[in-house]
């Protein structure tokens, strides 16, 4: 598919200068782009590649210089990398599922597919489910019993979602994702030594002879509208209660969020970042890269959890969170900064304990 510089500038409501008229077929980074890309150039520094290629149009910063680099055309943004968000989505056509149901799907005749929706090959869809319209589905995707996905969803090849999972509309799902399978949850007839060691805080626990027995997830999943879920990630269902992701949240690629959860609106969970059980994270909350928070604690809304941070206990709102165990931002770069001193600390210290025991064996 082509598209005008006109017709870009339109989408992204950017302003477009020199030929308008000029189509585009992809988007390119400046060394590599030829005559039919449009090169991604959204800072000078960017921009001085454009002479190692052929572009003849580029997404510059606000104020460029488009004629100075050579171009015939460009479009000029404000807040470049929000509009890449848009020029992307422009250009991307998504999986190509054909239209329809494919004849090697499985698909149960209890179940409810919408108007326009397209699924793929090798697809096995359960008794209940109801698929809104234009959905898209991949080849290898399966989807259990009494499942409802909201309309214009994009499931990618392999991905699983389980029985009793509630999704809203526009929700993108990306390979391998699994959703709604069953909590990590077991019980011991006694106290097991988790327990013992949570209650006492000891060093010790007392040997026991007690068997795991398995607590069934009744619970599923509800995900509002505008999610995405990460390749490999997983989200468990819930016990009584469902597992609930919140409209417009982001899951990156092998996230974990275990059973009975709550994640709010607008929130961002980084790759391999993981919330264990019970936990309720608000709005507007980020965990960057391998972040991790235990369970049945309470994380407030608009809070920044650091790469590898490792939070147990509570969080208010609007906090930025860093280190093992996690503290806040400016506690941690002090420690850090202190961290770094012992070894200077160290040797002053011996050579004052140097100069004491000279005096005292002066004395």
């Amino acid at each position: 598919m082509r598209f005008t510089i006109e017709q870009i500038a339109e989408a992204l409501g950017a302003r477009a200068v020199g030929d308008l008229t000029l189509e585009i077929s992809h988007a390119s980074e400046p060394a590599d782009a030829g005559p039919d890309a449009i090169a991604i150039a959204m800072a000078p520094a960017y921009a001085e590649r454009l002479k190692d290629g052929s572009a003849r149009a580029a997404v510059l910063w606000a104020d460029a210089d488009w004629a100075a680099l050579g171009l015939e055309a460009a479009i000029l943004i404000d807040r470049p990398r929000y509009a890449l968000s848009g020029l992307t989505a422009l250009l991307d056509s998504g999986p190509g599922i054909a239209p329809g149901i494919h004849p090697t799907a499985v698909v149960d005749d209890s179940a409810t597919i919408g108007i326009g929706a397209a699924v793929g090959p090798f697809v096995v869809i359960g008794r209940g489910v109801s698929i809104g319209p234009r959905a898209r589905i991949a080849a290898h995707v399966s989807i259990a019993d009494n499942t409802t996905i909201g309309a214009d969803a994009v499931i990618h090849a392999g991905a699983r979602i389980g029985r009793n999972v509630r999704i809203g509309d526009l929700f993108t799902c990306q390979p391998g994702a699994s959703i709604g399978g069953d909590g990590f949850s077991f019980v011991t007839p006694q106290a097991s030594g988790m327990e013992q060691a949570r209650d006492a805080m000891g060093d010790e626990v007392a040997t026991t002879r007690n068997e795991w027995v398995k607590i069934h997830s009744l619970g599923g999943v509800e995900i509002g509208d505008d999610v995405e879920v990460g390749s490999n990630a997983t989200i468990d269902a819930g016990t009584i209660r469902a597992t609930r992701i919140g409209r417009g949240t982001k899951i990156d690629n092998l996230v974990m969020i275990g059973h009975n959860v709550i994640v709010g609106e607008d929130c961002l969970l980084c790759g391999l970042s993981g919330v264990a059980g019970s936990t309720v994270i608000g709005d507007r909350v980020v965990l960057a890269g391998q972040a991790g928070v235990a369970d049945n604690i309470t994380i407030g809304s608009d809070v920044v959890i650091t790469a590898a941070t490792k939070v147990i206990s509570n969080v208010p709102s609007g906090r930025v969170m860093a280190g093992y165990p996690a503290v806040k931002m400016s506690t941690h770069v002090e420690g850090y900064k202190a961290l770094r001193r012992l070894p200077r600390l160290f040797r002053e210290v011996a050579e004052v304990r140097k100069v004491l025991s000279k005096a005292d064996g002066s004395d």
